[in-house]
């Protein structure tokens, strides 16, 4: 069986490769950036999804029974939609290349829960309301792999908040606020979001790969773990293994803190908090995972387990930067 792998370097994408190594799969991962991991050097290849011609003629070469395609740029700073072209032409690229593989079986495409804002709760999955400029790249990636509709088996899945092991910004900022004791609870705000430790969500791309195929074609999963997250128990969860004390203070606190941060932003000055970081903050934002629990039921590992395994990488991650 081969698989390639889009974004391998990437947060997820290490992860998976890192699963999918102790299983006989031939890999090949293509990513602009050089790997996290030096034992994942062997098997990829320097490539930029943008290039039609590069990637035409690696797929071609490769010829992968299976695609799972995470490359993409996820953070918040562009300016415009272009500055996005990683997602947006990166698929329509892909899709072409695609075309030239006779023998692929099944691919999986990476879109993002920021097609819709936090909060926002879609009728179905052609209702979108991004708010941001990430967002909309992502609902016209959906548009294109919808509107190609390719004969092989495909699905789109929106990772929620995913983190763990190599995770970096923003994923990393909850951890890092706690540990460096700048995180406060709310006053008694508390809201519950969907997160997903990395290996949970590993386990549910690869149930897509392995379930039969009416199950998954031409269908859109959630990935994350099943049962929301109330922020307040799970940074206590954080701080308790990491012996801290987290301090409650009033939510006007919060309030002035975004003003202020929004005032800080005009002049290019980065403050932890703003009105929008704290508007996501204080959202429920929860979604539907009927969909991928049908084919990937049993998570394997629990959020005080994946904490702790997170909080040791980090540990280890600072040791060799000393």
């Amino acid at each position: 069986m081969k698989i390639l792998i889009t974004g391998g370097s990437g947060f997820i994408g290490t992860n998976l490769i890192e699963a999918l190594r102790k299983t006989n799969a031939k890999l090949l991962s293509i990513d602009i950036a050089a790997p996290k991991l030096e034992q994942h050097r062997s098997i990829w290849h320097q490539v930029d999804v943008r290039d039609k011609a590069i990637i035409t003629e690696e797929i071609r070469t490769f010829s992968p029974d299976y695609v799972i395609h995470l490359a993409a740029r996820t953070d918040l700073n562009g300016k415009t939609l272009q500055d996005y072209d990683a997602n947006m032409q990166g698929v329509s690229n892909l899709l072409d290349a695609l075309e030239q593989v006779p023998n692929l079986k099944q691919a999986v495409f990476a879109s993002s829960m920021y097609v819709c804002e936090p909060g926002y709760m879609p009728k179905d999955f052609e209702d979108y309301a991004p708010h941001t400029l990430y967002g909309e790249s992502k609902v016209e990636t959906e548009r294109r792999i919808k509107e190609r509709n390719p004969k092989y088996t495909w699905s789109i899945i929106r990772p929620t908040s995913i983190w763990g092991p190599w995770f970096g910004e923003p994923y990393n900022k909850f951890f890092h606020i706690v540990l460096s004791h700048m995180y406060f609870h709310m006053g008694k705000r508390a809201c519950k979001k969907t997160y997903g430790y990395v290996d949970n969500a590993i386990y549910q791309i690869m149930s897509i790969v392995n379930a039969d195929a009416e199950k998954v074609n031409r269908k859109v999963f959630y990935i994350g773990d099943y049962k929301p997250y109330d922020i307040t128990e799970w940074a206590n969860e954080i701080a308790k293994e990491a012996g801290i004390w987290i301090p409650r203070i009033p939510y006007w606190c919060f309030k002035c803190a975004g003003w202020f941060g929004d005032l800080l932003k005009k002049f290019g000055i980065a403050f932890p908090m703003t009105s929008f970081r704290l508007h996501n903050m204080t959202t429920d934002n929860v979604h539907d995972f009927e969909p991928i629990k049908s084919i990937a039921p049993n998570l394997p590992v629990s959020r005080i387990e994946g904490t702790k395994r997170t909080l040791d990488w980090i540990k280890n991650v600072e040791n060799k930067q000393k």
